[in-house]
């Protein structure tokens, strides 16, 4: 019996390779996983596994947003930033991380742009978790969640643009948006007295029409934040900046 070979030691690591197998089979990540790199590979939450898009170009969807602040305040996002509650920021679960969004509040038309450096939201039927600032914009950081429409500008690898170039765009401020047409007159024939560029336009809602009003003339995201500000300084607001 001395010289008879033994097969318990292969059989147990056949044993424990099928075990390991199957275990990797139950939450393997999704065709892509090896290839990408950083923060475009997938990941897993609570069981779930998520891929991010290569692109954004031509991205646009429709849901709930919702919004995060203070307990997430000073803590890291996903591309490692530190997440500033007062900056205009968005999470999104599949964008890429650099991405600017202009979302669209569906029931009364209010926009804004935010640039996507974190992941997330993971409740479902939500679409995009807002900064602070950002929900404050669009009016619902007191309600919490609200219907809107994202449209994607842009991706951005560091200070590079990969398609849209919304640094380049027509930019606007909005400052009113009002169901009586004459209030929308009023405040802009007063803008006109400072401004060169403010117009009226409408937005049917459905049950509603609004008269939006806008001042215009910025060449850029950063041109039209500056006008924003000094709009905003005169006691006028609050103001958003949108796409033209």
């Amino acid at each position: 019996m001395g010289n008879t070979p033994s097969y318990r030691p292969i059989r147990f690591l056949i044993i424990i390779f099928v075990m390991l197998f199957f275990a990797g089979c139950a939450s393997a990540p999704p065709q892509g996983y090896y290839t990408k790199q950083g923060t475009q590979k997938a990941y897993q939450i609570d069981g779930k596994w998520y891929s991010p898009v290569d692109s954004s170009d031509g991205y646009e969807e429709e849901g709930i947003a919702s919004w995060y602040g203070k307990d997430f305040h000073g803590k890291k996002t996903s591309n490692g930033e530190t997440y500033n509650m007062y900056a205009m920021t968005a999470a999104h679960k599949t964008l890429p991380l650099g991405t600017y969004v202009k979302v669209t509040r569906l029931d009364n038309g209010k926009e804004t742009i935010v640039r996507v450096n974190d992941r997330g939201p993971f409740v479902k039927g939500r679409i995009i978790d807002l900064s602070y600032k950002a929900a404050s914009e669009v009016g619902i950081a007191d309600s919490g969640t609200t219907k809107v429409k994202i449209t994607a500008l842009g991706d951005t690898v560091g200070d590079k643009l990969v398609t849209s170039d919304y640094q380049r765009g027509s930019f606007m401020v909005q400052v009113g948006a009002f169901t009586v047409k004459s209030n929308a007159t009023r405040l802009r024939d007063s803008l006109l007295q400072q401004y060169n560029n403010v117009s009226i336009t409408t937005y049917d809602r459905g049950d509603m029409i609004f008269y939006r009003v806008r001042v215009g003339g910025a060449a850029g995201l950063k041109e039209a934040e500056r006008l924003k500000n000094r709009i905003e300084a005169q006691g006028v607001g609050p103001t958003f900046v949108v796409a033209d």
